[in-house]
């Protein structure tokens, strides 16, 4: 499991987001990216399988906060392991409302989490950016969320922007975006990828090399 760990990195280091997303659609049809995220830890690239948290409305009396908090489902969503896992946060339909924040998200650094993906906004960027994982959202926003949206469920599959995501899964985030890749075939994906991605480069030094030096 280390050396599959260690080759996996290793091909991590090497591809994009677009180099995994095209090669999940050599081997899936389903749709597996999510565009347009947000990041307060630019340069730090996202790797790990899920474990996941999702939200509904606020309703103090169907979801009392002693039982449903963000603590508590956390904790819920670790039990089986947490080092070098990715948080998902599903937002069902609240991508402008904050899913967490410098407090809540202390617990990711503390347990040694790869980092959070978020559907929704998070906050305190600033102090987000000083701790060592990784960070992906819709946006930032100044504004607390709890009193729109409660953690619910934890290790349950979620849709983000219309991607599934399962426990488990590999969810992989850079500059370019995020794709998410079912455990069982993580290896030969990014296998894929790193084969596209320099067949790619290759390609770019042919073109320069056919171009002709300007007179």
């Amino acid at each position: 499991m280390a050396d599959k760990e260690e080759l996996l990195q290793r091909l991590a280091s090497r591809v994009r987001t677009p180099d995994v997303t095209d090669a999940m659609g050599r081997m899936h049809r389903h749709r597996c990216h999510i565009d347009d995220l947000v990041t307060p830890t630019p340069g730090r690239v996202l790797l790990g399988p899920a474990i996941t948290m999702s939200f509904l409305p606020s309703c103090e009396k169907a979801l009392p906060p002693e039982q449903y908090n963000f603590s508590r489902l956390f904790h819920d969503a670790i039990e089986n392991g947490a080092r070098g896992r990715v948080l998902v946060l599903a937002g069902n339909g609240h991508p402008g409302v904050s899913l967490g924040g410098g407090t809540k998200l202390s617990l990711v650094a503390a347990h040694s989490l790869a980092g959070v993906l978020a559907d929704g906004r998070l906050r305190d960027f600033p102090e987000i950016a000083n701790y060592g994982f990784a960070a992906y959202c819709s946006g930032q926003t100044a504004k607390w969320g709890g009193d729109t949206v409660t953690p619910y469920e934890a290790n349950r599959p979620v849709v983000v922007s219309g991607v599934t995501v399962r426990p488990g899964d590999y969810v992989f985030a850079d500059a370019s975006g995020a794709a998410v890749i079912p455990a069982a075939q993580v290896l030969s994906v990014f296998e894929e990828a790193d084969r596209i991605a320099q067949n790619e480069a290759a390609f770019v030094d042919r073109v320069r090399d056919e171009t002709p030096a300007a007179e």
